[in-house]
């Protein structure tokens, strides 16, 4: 059976939400399983939207990282567009001023510093302040729900990339996460358990650098590159499974194959980035092959991949200030200063259930 989105719901039962003057958060993953935008399929039902406002990469996901498309009018719709993106407080709170309610359609992949769930959180806080209701349409975490990996992010290290206390693969879904995070609708989607990993569902890249699922699968871990002066594969064709540095040699792979980590192994691999680190220049690294989804730990092995790197290249390999924001404290960047074991800093073992507030799971399964 093929999961129905909250989009998907809506667009057959209008009346699920509050009638009005609707704002619609969206982007290009809002999707329904046809590929027609949410938007589109919202007014064919004869919903009020009444403008669209778009996350980072833009409505239409031109934009890269840390950047965002130029506002307008939107061709499909011929309904306003405007940005969303690093406005906070009055920005927002002027940008919704005339919607009577906002609905959230965007496509999450369940890693806290993949930054819709922070534009999802912004946009939640300006509806609350404004009294008005805040509706998510609910879609699959790409993860599934079972597992939870790293810590839980840390007072002091709030940022666009991690706002408020969430582990670093979280388990839930953009519903689950808006009732975590306070007051919210949820459109819940129907066929979906915490077990999912195959949807039905066409895989929409929610993002110029998440190409594929198994993208998804190994960025909580890989996107903690970033705060390296390693290229985590921006600028190649299989971003965040391939990683890599000019200085890195023929020790680095079998370092890692004799880790014996589970689901995974390594292939030395050399490539040439088209942008970010290491433009233009070749680079040694290595590619991650996931055998087996169900025992791979994504966090785990990104800590052990850091570990071997700091003890293999101590003059070359280095940190930079944007781990503590990744990793959500400064715990990981003093361990690896100080040449302890970052496998230390992981906590045991959970689940959803583990860590989130009673009543936000709203799905039946594994969930601890």
């Amino acid at each position: 059976m093929a999961v129905r989105t909250g989009a998907e719901r809506l667009t057959g039962e209008p009346g699920l939400v509050v009638d009005g003057r609707l704002g619609l958060i969206t982007n290009f993953t809002g999707v329904l399983p046809d590929l027609r935008p949410t938007s589109v399929a919202l007014l064919d039902a004869g919903m009020h939207l009444t403008a669209l406002f778009g996350p980072e990469h833009g409505l239409r996901g031109t934009a890269q990282a840390g950047a965002s498309e130029s506002e307008g009018v939107d061709p499909d719709t011929g309904l306003p567009v405007f940005d969303t993106y690093l406005r906070q407080g009055r920005a927002l709170d002027d940008l919704f001023s005339g919607m009577d309610a906002l609905l959230f359609d965007i496509q999450d992949i369940g890693t806290r510093f993949y930054t819709y769930v922070w534009t999802m959180y912004d946009c939640q806080q300006a509806a609350a302040r404004l009294g008005k209701p805040f509706i998510v349409l609910d879609r699959p975490n790409p993860l599934g729900g079972v597992r939870v990996e790293g810590p839980l992010l840390q007072p002091g290290f709030e940022s666009f990339v991690g706002r408020a206390p969430i582990p670093l693969r979280h388990g839930l879904t953009v519903g689950e996460l808006a009732l975590q995070l306070g007051e919210a609708t949820v459109v819940a989607m129907e066929g979906w358990t915490r077990s999912s990993v195959e949807t039905g569902l066409p895989w929409v890249p929610p993002s110029p650098n998440m190409p594929t699922p198994d993208t998804a699968l190994v960025y909580p871990g890989t996107g903690l590159f970033e705060g390296t002066n390693l290229s985590e594969g921006r600028g190649t064709t299989r971003p965040f499974e391939t990683i890599g540095a000019p200085y890195l040699d023929d020790r680095f792979v079998p370092a890692l194959q004799a880790c014996e980590l589970p689901g995974v192994i390594f292939r030395r691999t050399w490539f040439e980035p088209v942008f970010s680190k290491y433009a233009g220049q070749a680079v040694s690294g290595v590619q991650l092959h996931v055998v087996d989804r169900s025992a791979y730990e994504p966090v785990r092995t990104a800590l052990v991949m850091l570990r071997v790197l700091n003890e293999l290249y101590p003059d070359d390999f280095s940190l930079l200030p944007s781990l503590d924001r990744l990793w959500g404290s400064d715990s990981l960047r003093k361990a690896l200063e100080a040449g302890d074991d970052p496998l230390e800093l992981l906590p045991a073992a959970t689940t959803p259930a583990g860590w989130a507030k009673p009543g936000v799971l709203l799905y039946e399964g594994t969930a601890g």
